[in-house]
């Protein structure tokens, strides 16, 4: 199965082929073609023409394409489109509330999908979502989910929604995508929210403008004085024999060294 390992994906609308490349062209490790929110319904199957003629010249590695809702004539039309095409890459799914929705994909073979979580109801069953097969990361989809509690797309409203996102996520060892910070000019504000993020356990965050890409990623791609001292606390934790050991006036037990690993293998499979 695909591993989802990037920490900004970067939205573009999927009937702007000409900012494809421009996306590409930025730092951004995963780029996401987008035939849902961005492309009005007149434009959808120029859209979804205009996206099957483009990927194959596009690195697969690099792309994502967030199809229309599987309770949508639209998103069926772009899977099968997708799937006769030959072209399945990683699947971003909106609204996705159940299972069941998942179906579609699972009959196609879709080798790595991200359902987004943005109802009271998805959210209430996130935790049977993210333990399906091919479920390579969650989104937590604030956009929508905060026109359904009515209140504002802030940090604050939505607290108790991401902190139960993240908790389903954690149960199925899948990596958490928080929703794009719409305040482009905002730089601040976008370093506020991608830290109370990291904080809280995202791994990644989507944008929507190539400016914000090197904000976020700059603040949840480990940097190397911190690899290196996850290094060191895992040796020195390992010469005390696993048992818990003082290391930089802190103290070093097994629950927390498994952050600490996951650091320092980071950094090793980025020098490999």
């Amino acid at each position: 199965m695909e591993r989802f390992a990037a920490s900004c994906l970067l939205f573009v609308p999927g009937n702007r082929p000409e900012r494809f490349e421009k996306a590409l062209a930025t730092d951004a490790e995963r780029v996401c073609i987008d035939l849902e929110d961005a492309v009005p319904a007149a434009a959808k199957d120029e859209a979804r023409a205009t996206v099957i003629a483009a990927l194959p010249g596009l690195p697969r590695e690099r792309i994502a394409v967030r199809v229309n809702g599987m309770r949508t004539e639209a998103g069926l039309r772009d899977l099968l489109a997708l799937k006769d095409a030959g072209l399945l890459p990683l699947l971003l799914v909106p609204m996705v509330e159940s299972v069941g929705e998942l179906a579609p994909l699972h009959a196609v073979g879709a080798p790595a999908i991200v359902p987004l979580i943005e109802t009271a109801n998805g959210l209430a069953a996130a935790a049977e979502i993210a333990a399906m097969e091919a479920v390579v990361a969650m989104m937590f989809g604030g956009g929508d989910l905060s026109a359904e509690l009515g209140v504002a797309l802030e940090w604050e409203p939505l607290a108790v929604a991401r902190g139960q996102f993240i908790l389903a996520c954690a149960r199925a060892r899948v990596p958490a995508i928080d929703v794009p910070f719409i305040h482009v000019a905002d730089q601040d504000g976008l370093a506020e929210e991608v830290r109370r993020a990291k904080s809280l356990g995202f791994s990644a965050k989507a944008a929507i403008h190539p400016a914000q890409v090197g904000i976020i990623q700059g603040a949840l791609c480990p940097q190397p004085s911190d690899i290196e001292d996850a290094r060191a606390a895992v040796q020195a934790f390992a010469a005390a024999g696993g048992q818990a050991v003082m290391f930089k006036g802190r103290m070093l037990e097994a629950p927390f060294m498994r952050r600490l690993e996951r650091l320092a293998a980071f950094g090793e499979s980025r020098n490999a």
